[in-house]
């Protein structure tokens, strides 16, 4: 792969969940916590593009399952935000920081809170995460759920 970056490919073969290209990135010494522009590494994007399989086999070979892009959003974050379940419970299996904060102190917890995921609120909850965290604002993801309105987050969380 002469004049090809493979920090960029290794990327791409990860938003796309192709574990053949993966596989030979790898081999040739590809970086698998390698960085895009904006921070994110092949895991982080594998969970963002819901590719359970690439992310499955990266965190096997070695991504760093906590590392987080340049606002200190991390996977499990991320799948939060979208609603990947499936994924969070691969993650959180494998030994996901669950009580990690982005840059503004918000938690995976929060972020699901926020956007109405109360599945993986109780997910978070069952596997140990922290409710009593705060932000930055001094929010607790029960804080946030309230602000929200997200009824079904504050009946989780008050289980």
């Amino acid at each position: 792969m002469e004049n090809v970056d493979l920090n960029e490919v290794i990327i791409h073969a990860a938003r796309k969940g192709d574990i053949p290209v993966l596989e030979e990135l790898l081999k040739q010494k590809a970086d698998i916590n390698a960085r895009d522009a904006k921070g994110y590494t092949p895991l982080i994007i594998a969970c963002y593009n819901n590719q359970i399989d690439a992310a499955r086999f990266l965190i096997d070979n070695g991504a760093d399952i906590n590392g987080a892009d340049f606002g200190g959003n991390t996977a499990l974050m991320g799948v939060c935000f979208k609603g990947y379940a499936d994924i969070a419970q691969l993650l959180i299996d494998r030994g996901a920081n669950l009580d990690q904060t982005h840059g503004n102190g918000g938690t995976a917890m929060m972020f699901a809170a926020m956007f109405g995921r109360n599945d993986m609120l109780k997910q978070l909850l069952d596997a140990g995460a922290d409710k009593t965290l705060l932000d930055t604002r001094g929010l607790s993801v029960y804080d946030i759920a309230l602000q929200q309105g997200n009824e079904g987050a504050i009946a989780v969380l008050n289980q």
